[in-house]
């Protein structure tokens, strides 16, 4: 079986409307015969951000000039997001966090099989509910309610287990020239990056399993 790699961050609006449109890629391709295996692999949009992450709308408007451009570009977001079936509610979000710990979380999902599931639980608490994905039992207990164990992830994050090899993998994705997520890799070669419609990405599997 072949796999797809997803090179992505927790808090890329666009990384959730990817999954979605790889989601609906993915059972077109079913229709086929044809199936992959999933991986998500890491990346932080923000590499410097402190470990107790920032007040969002402070960091925004640092980042992008103003507050009313990040409305904005969060207007623009929530429309896509909305064309693909999400609901995201920007103005629930109080804090930008530090990712590194939902990398752990997601990269400890791979044993389990619950990465795809792990991963869309964070995208929905963080776009939809406004949750704190920085915050250690909110991780934990999300994860739980994606499969995990709850209690197994609270040691994990209490810990240093898989930080090295999260930030070793993100590091990996810089230096290959990865600089924008969701990236999609297929056995370790990248075929494209951005959140493309399902049929364009079932179409860009589908060659991309042939050869």
């Amino acid at each position: 079986m072949r796999t797809i790699d997803i090179i992505s961050d927790a808090i890329c609006p666009w990384c959730w409307i990817g999954k979605a449109h790889l989601d609906a890629a993915l059972a077109e391709l079913a229709e086929d015969g044809l199936s992959f295996r999933i991986r998500w692999r890491p990346f932080q949009l923000n590499p410097d951000m402190p470990e107790d992450g920032l007040p969002r709308d402070a960091y925004r408007a640092a980042k992008f000039g103003s507050i009313e451009r990040s409305r904005h570009l969060d207007a623009q977001v929530a429309e896509a997001g909305r064309a693909a079936g999400l609901d995201f509610h920007h103005d629930r979000i109080a804090r930008t966090p530090n990712t590194v710990a939902a990398h752990r979380v997601i990269r400890a999902a791979e044993e389990e099989g619950a990465q795809h599931a792990v991963a869309e639980a964070l995208f929905r608490a963080y776009f939809q509910d406004g949750r704190d994905i920085g915050d250690a039992a909110t991780l934990a207990e999300l994860a739980g309610e994606a499969g995990m164990d709850p209690a197994a992830v609270a040691d994990l994050l209490e810990g240093e287990s898989l930080r090295e090899v999260v930030l070793a993998e993100d590091l990996a994705a810089r230096r290959a020239g990865i600089s924008g997520v969701p990236s999609f890799l297929m056995d370790r070669h990248l075929l494209f990056s951005g959140a493309m419609p399902g049929p364009r990405m079932a179409d860009a599997f589908r060659r991309a399993h042939a050869i």
